[in-house]
């Protein structure tokens, strides 16, 4: 089964791809598909999905550090 990825969007959201089940605090399952945005700066109003409302009024730029496992 190949891994889910989660890549941090630039002043942007999280785009997730894969096989990924996304369930709320209930236990309720969210509609998705194989690649899919979360939104990450709280103004969207579809959230926990991204609608492209960061554009402009949200400024992120995240890096992991670099370490021999990543290949550097």
């Amino acid at each position: 089964m190949k891994k889910v990825q989660i890549k941090i969007l630039d002043n942007g959201s999280y785009r997730v791809t894969g096989d990924v089940e996304l369930i709320d605090v209930d236990g309720n399952v969210f509609q998705t598909k194989k690649a899919f945005s979360l939104c990450r700066c709280g103004l969207s109003s579809r959230k926990p999905f991204c609608d492209g409302s960061h554009k402009g009024k949200f400024a992120s730029c995240v890096r992991a550090e670099k370490t021999i496992e990543n290949g550097d």
